[in-house]
């Protein structure tokens, strides 16, 4: 099953003036086309754009996500992907992402391992010569 195709819920006229916002606002005025429900004025919000309660809330990959605080949260997961908690230290972190990895859990936000790169050497900046 996949998650329905949802078109933009614009303002009318977003793309005509520069002081309407690209967003959604419900439109109140007595003789609003686009609250009359005119064809030519876009999409409204409506409850038939509704995705089926058993894939709604899921991640695209399909899974159910959770977030983890610590390593304990991790106990009785399985077949989810795991998101840890921003407030949670680079310590931590590493042990959450050990166990998730032996328990075959899908990690969403690893610590990003960036490759340490040594700098080239700038040349001074001082012109003179000496012999």
């Amino acid at each position: 099953m996949e998650k329905k195709n949802k078109p933009k819920f614009n303002v009318l006229n977003d793309g005509h003036r520069t002081k309407v916002k690209s967003r959604w606002r419900k439109p109140r005025g007595t003789h609003n086309k686009k609250r009359m429900g005119m064809e030519w004025a876009g999409a409204s919000p409506a409850i038939g754009y509704k995705n089926p309660a058993a894939i709604r809330g899921l991640h695209p990959n399909g899974t159910r996500e959770v977030l983890v605080n610590n390593v304990s949260e991790l106990d009785g997961l399985d077949g989810v992907s795991v998101r840890i908690a921003a407030a949670v230290g680079a310590k931590k972190k590493q042990e959450i992402e050990t166990k998730a990895k032996t328990m075959k859990l899908k990690v969403l936000n690893p610590k990003e391992k960036k490759p340490f790169v040594k700098a080239a050497k700038k040349p001074s900046k001082k012109g003179g010569e000496s012999s």
